[in-house]
């Protein structure tokens, strides 16, 4: 057993406290809840380097995660997510410092979408819901489906229905009662909404519970371990609902309150799709929400999210640590994928070239120096998603002209 140190729960806008004894969604003004913890009694008590000598991946931080009981994890062999150099990139990109991808497709499920969700299954199983059920545009349905699956629980899982083929199937694969649905993911969290008082399920859609931001703020906490506790100058992060991007902020007060980091910080930076921008759109506008992005379109479908329920929180990340929220085209996430995959070998997800597209663009633009060294979040392997077909005809049984090929 570790030490708990989880305390209650609180609504992200009001401050107004709820117990953590009981299932909760949002809170009585219908604004996500942040896990509150005794961080005065936890920097007396725990070892930074001690807990960064332990295996396990993202489940070696329990002190700062929720879960109480070794019973209710649920693991499928999580590990620290490297961080990968991408010299020859950066050098094509115009960029002059250290350009680091961290690469989360090497957790379960492929994607950074397992910290979330293993936390919210656990939490979950902890209070003895039996059946959970979220929107999901491909990632998150796979890492609800497998950790579910894993905990002897049901998952439904409502997508758009352009989302990737491979998707579904994994999720089908691994245990899901799967729906393809007519709209877009804010559409089908709607139809999770409204079956949930008939169907029994627990509603698991992005920041409507407190726990899938406390498996996403490990990898603030992994990162920082990572580079000898002390932060990037920037970090690019795919942003749809933005629970990743909250989660890091509340990671980094976190573990100054502990007294394991400073009080720098890196730019938080949003990267969006220009077809379907509502952060941006809400950045540049100076407002505290964003609007209802209308007829969103980007093959980039873990950032197609029209409308995020956690919006006020992304955009004060961004502008508290110095940052902002930027768009790129589909011609340049198609570019920044192409380019990193020849220069570097690494094989991007459309999300993850979108944030070396948007470090391409905030350099050239002078919003980040050339000589910054950037995080760019890969949030889900690159072989999930459609590939341009590369390869040419050999037939063996004809001459073969060797120096034509």
């Amino acid at each position: 057993m570790y030490a708990n140190y989880f305390t209650h729960l609180e609504c992200s806008d009001t401050g107004a406290v709820f117990a953590k004894n009981q299932p909760q969604n949002l809170s009585n003004v219908g604004l996500p809840l942040l896990a509150r913890y005794d961080l005065d009694t936890a920097r007396s008590e725990v070892d930074r380097d001690a807990i960064a000598a332990r295996d396990g991946g993202f489940w070696k931080w329990r002190e700062l995660l929720p879960v109480a009981d070794d019973k209710d994890v649920c693991a499928l062999g999580e590990i620290d997510t490297p961080l990968i150099d991408v010299p020859a990139t950066a050098k094509a990109s115009g960029a002059t410092g250290r350009v680091i991808v961290k690469d989360e497709g090497r957790l379960p499920t492929g994607s950074f979408k397992a910290r979330g969700l293993a936390l919210a299954v656990a939490m979950a199983h902890s209070f003895g819901i039996k059946r959970m059920a979220m929107p999901t545009n491909g990632n998150a349905g796979a890492a609800l489906s497998a950790y579910c699956s894993r905990m002897g629980m049901e998952s439904w899982c409502f997508a758009p229905e352009d989302t990737p083929e491979a998707n579904l199937r994994e999720m089908a694969l691994q245990g899901a009662r799967v729906f393809k649905v007519n709209g877009y993911i804010h559409h089908c969290g709607a139809l999770v909404g409204a079956g949930k008082e008939e169907m029994g399920w627990f509603d698991v859609s992005t920041l409507k519970e407190p726990y899938r931001i406390e498996g996403k703020k490990t990898m603030g906490l992994e990162l920082a371990m990572q580079m000898g506790w002390k932060l990037p100058d920037a970090i690019f992060y795919p942003t749809g609902g933005g629970t990743g991007l909250i989660g890091m902020w509340k990671a980094f007060d976190e573990m100054e309150r502990l007294g394991w980091i400073g009080s720098e910080r890196p730019k938080m930076i949003a990267v969006q799709a220009e077809g379907c921008a509502p952060i941006v759109k809400a950045w540049h506008a100076g407002t505290k929400h964003a609007e209802e992005w209308l007829d969103a379109e980007t093959a980039a479908m873990g950032i197609r999210v029209p409308k995020a329920i956690g919006d006020f929180l992304i955009l004060n990340a961004c502008r508290e640590s110095g940052g902002f929220a930027i768009d790129v085209s589909e011609d340049q996430i198609e570019t920044a994928r192409v380019r990193c995959a020849r220069e570097d070998g690494l094989l991007l997800c459309p999300e993850g070239a979108a944030t070396l597209a948007a470090m391409e663009k905030a350099m050239a633009e002078g919003m980040v120096e050339r000589d910054a060294t950037c995080m760019l979040f890969n949030c889900g392997s690159g072989l999930k998603y459609a590939m341009p077909d590369g390869a040419q005809v050999l037939d063996r049984h004809a001459e073969i002209n060797w120096g034509a090929l």
